[in-house]
């Protein structure tokens, strides 16, 4: 944009902590120890940024630990329990969205205003992640085509043509 990073930040947001988020939510909720493989299946299963979504998923039983008895235990959990145990990071991800709005050019902001904002990576999968940040931003929010390759399909489009991205790419 603009030639060059216009504006940027960085919090280390990602799939892991959203992970560690429903690891931590079921422990001091439910009293049930899972493992970052059965959260992980939890958050791609009935992950939610909102509990507002307009398709979702059914609940789903979760097998862990019971942390009083320290037997097997079964439980069952909603998206809507999901989308709270995410919420504090959810938020730290629109704060970061806002603050970079704020310190974006007006050249850049007008064309922001009429493309929209784009999400890739992983967490971008979440659901009604799209639709919490639109509503946060009041602008429309896009996931970007095939998020998960999205970052590294960008990196060698930069590096393929060096030439056109060096003063993006060397400070």
């Amino acid at each position: 944009a603009l030639g060059g990073i216009v504006c940027d930040k960085s919090i280390k947001i990602a799939g892991d902590v959203f992970t560690n988020d429903i690891v931590y939510y079921m422990r001091t909720q439910h009293n049930l120890y899972v493992g970052e493989r059965t959260a992980e299946k939890i958050k791609i299963q009935i992950g939610a940024a909102t509990e507002d979504l307009e398709l979702p998923p059914d609940e789903m039983d979760v097998q862990g630990r019971d942390l009083l008895t320290g037997k097997p235990k079964q439980v069952q959990t909603s998206y809507r329990e999901i989308a709270k145990a995410l919420d504090k990071s959810i938020l730290r991800i629109e704060d970061a969205v806002m603050e970079t709005l704020s310190q974006t050019p007006p050249e850049l902001a007008a064309d922001i205003y009429n493309t929209g904002i784009y999400l890739a990576g992983g967490g971008s999968m979440l659901r009604g992640l799209d639709k919490r940040l639109s509503q946060k931003t009041d602008l429309p929010v896009y996931i970007a085509e095939d998020p998960l390759r999205a970052v590294v399909r960008g990196t060698g489009i930069c590096l393929k043509n060096l030439n056109k991205y060096k003063s993006v790419l060397i400070k």
